[in-house]
């Protein structure tokens, strides 16, 4: 019975590695395909985000463990809406995607843009509830406030 147990668990390993090794993980190649299929005036940070500003802003600018109240949506490359929240969502930047804690520190209150969030600064390869694994995620961002 022992062997058959392992047997049993040792198969179910195997089927979710072999799953986990179909996801194809969306590349910096298709990142920079969809800046410049939309004309965008993108920059890249070391980590690997791309971002745009549109407005700077012209209040305080957040840090790594600021809370903050944003307004934003967003989508997949392919223009798929995930989420949205334009009355604004307040959170602490220590509490959310890589892609957020690093880019929202670029702007000031009032700034808006574009962030453009690899993978591995998202949900990464496993994905998560409605994102899939490895997608590339985009976000109109607005600070609206450094609480």
């Amino acid at each position: 019975m022992k062997s058959y147990l392992t047997l049993f668990l040792f198969t179910i390993l195997l089927i979710s590695c072999s799953e986990d090794s179909k996801v194809e993980a969306q590349t910096e190649a298709d990142i920079i395909t969809y800046i410049e299929a939309n004309n965008l005036n993108a920059k890249r940070t070391v980590s690997g985000l791309y971002y745009v500003i549109n407005e700077a802003g012209n209040g305080t600018r957040p840090n790594s463990t600021s809370n903050v109240t944003v307004a934003y949506k967003g989508y997949f490359l392919d223009g798929t809406v995930f989420d949205k929240n334009s009355s604004g969502y307040t959170t602490g930047l220590n509490q959310v995607i890589k892609g957020w804690t690093e880019g929202l520190q670029l702007f000031k209150e009032g700034g808006e843009g574009i962030l453009i969030v690899p993978y591995d600064l998202g949900y990464g390869i496993n994905g998560r509830s409605g994102i899939p694994g490895g997608a590339v995620l985009v976000f109109d961002i607005k600070l609206i406030r450094v609480n």
